[in-house]
């Protein structure tokens, strides 16, 4: 198939048998990531567990990959390979309603918090840099260092460099090599790092738990799938609720500081140490954009979609409910009925948000979500507050994770080409980025505990 081809198939709206198609599989490859269950292996003084979560993402993109050897009736081609993105971002919501009402079951855990989840912030806005941008000079990375270590390269940091830089700018290259890195491997690596680290037992899950909210919230998921595994049973709400506490802070907070705080600094920190660190790589004085073929890269290639319509954001929440209602009963024997519940009124607050969203299309979804959420779920504050909190008690954090990273899998298919015309380099730095941003807020919340 030509590029063009490529293109134009990726383009195309996924028919009515593809979208059920994409249901079916997806649902499939969640039952069987439960069915295997977590797995794990020690590596030096720590372990590496690995959950239900990464090998759903992990069968989803194989699949996605080898669509072409798939046989025709189980096969997720490109056009629902790029469908799966954008479920994604709306079978999030439902995760996000989860995050919101354990926040306010947990309050009194989350407000003891306090400086903490304020000051772990300066570790998540300066530690991508920190650690990224030394070893981006090392390796002979230009500019485009600081657009790839300035932060974690959400959809918010590309709108940051869009405005200053432009896209086509070394610094434009540099975050969207980040996003794209973070987008195909960011799940998986955070997921065994967090992991590791928790293992070591040498900071408070806490900690850990304020680190993991890195706001991206596939990334959080993973982060705090692993660190929960391996953390008592008894602390999961309280470590979910800080983890949600952090990333809705992460998400919303974040963008200031990384427009006021962290791009400034990295962009002089570059000036500083370039000359003196960019000597010792032989990379150093060769092409100014020392990104190998990641120059090619553009914003077109990040493929940001269209707004879902209400059938695909239906679809969505079809796929991370049915998934959930299969995590919760073979991992976690909750019967389906029960758990069923629980998802109708998870549904039902993201459905009432998404109502007022279609009438003001302005209106922050994610923020405006996160704070209903929280609010409805603060015991006794409405009369039906201990109540909905008994129902979506049943539905175990974890068992949302699958199905939400198991359309990350099928989305980072899609973007394996785009990814492989990144330099090595880049990618590298990217995933030390990622680590920085995690340990830095993780260091500076273990100060408070």
């Amino acid at each position: 198939m030509t590029s063009a081809a490529s293109t134009l198939a990726a383009a195309a709206p996924s028919s009515a048998a593809g979208k059920f198609k994409l249901l079916v599989v997806t649902l499939v490859l969640v039952a069987v990531a439960e069915l295997i269950g977590p797995t794990q292996f020690s590596v030096g003084p720590g372990k590496v567990v690995l959950l239900p979560m990464l090998w759903a993402l992990l069968m989803a993109a194989a699949w996605g990959i080898a669509h072409r050897r798939v046989p025709g009736v189980a096969r997720v081609a490109t056009a629902q390979q790029s469908l799966a993105g954008g479920l994604l971002n709306a079978g999030l919501l439902l995760f996000v309603v989860k995050l919101g009402l354990t926040v306010g079951a947990a309050l009194p855990q989350v407000k003891q918090a306090g400086w903490a989840l304020l000051f772990q912030e300066f570790g998540h806005a300066l530690g991508t840099l920190a650690l990224g941008l030394p070893l981006a000079l090392l390796l002979g990375i230009k500019r485009e260092a600081v657009g790839a270590t300035f932060s974690v390269g959400r959809e918010g940091n590309l709108v940051i460099i869009g405005e200053k830089y432009g896209m086509a700018s070394p610094e434009g290259r540099g975050v969207l090599a980040e996003y794209i890195t973070g987008t195909v491997l960011g799940a998986l690596f955070i997921a065994v790092l967090a992991g590791f680290i928790a293992s070591l037992h040498i900071f408070d899950p806490r900690s850990l738990a304020m680190g993991a909210g890195v706001g991206s919230g596939s990334l959080m998921a993973a982060a705090l799938g692993a660190i929960a595994a391996q953390s008592p049973a008894e602390m999961l709400p309280q470590l979910t609720a800080i983890a949600a506490a952090s990333n809705l802070l992460t998400t919303v907070a974040g963008f200031y500081f990384t427009l006021f705080l962290s791009l400034p600094l990295c962009s002089w920190l570059y000036g500083k140490l370039e000359p003196v660190l960019g000597r010792f790589s032989k990379h150093g004085a060769q092409q100014g954009a020392a990104v190998d073929a990641g120059a090619n890269v553009s914003s077109a290639d990040v493929g940001h979609a269209a707004p879902l319509s209400l059938r695909d954001t239906l679809l969505a929440w079809l796929v991370v409910g049915g998934g959930v209602l299969i995590g919760n009963a073979v991992t976690y024997k909750v019967p389906v009925l029960v758990s069923l519940e629980g998802m109708l009124a998870v549904v039902a607050i993201a459905g009432a948000v998404e109502a007022i969203k279609r009438f003001v299309p302005r209106l922050p979804m994610v923020l405006v979500l996160s704070v209903v959420a929280t609010v409805v779920g603060i015991p006794g504050l409405f009369p039906f507050s201990d109540a909905l909190i008994a129902l979506t008690a049943k539905l175990n954090f974890l068992a949302f994770t699958t199905p939400v990273l198991a359309l990350a899998g099928f989305s980072v298919a899609k973007d394996l080409p785009v990814f492989r015309r990144l330099g090595w380099r880049i990618v590298v730095v990217s995933l030390t980025a990622t680590a920085g941003t995690f340990l830095g807020a993780t260091v500076i919340a273990e100060f408070f505990h």
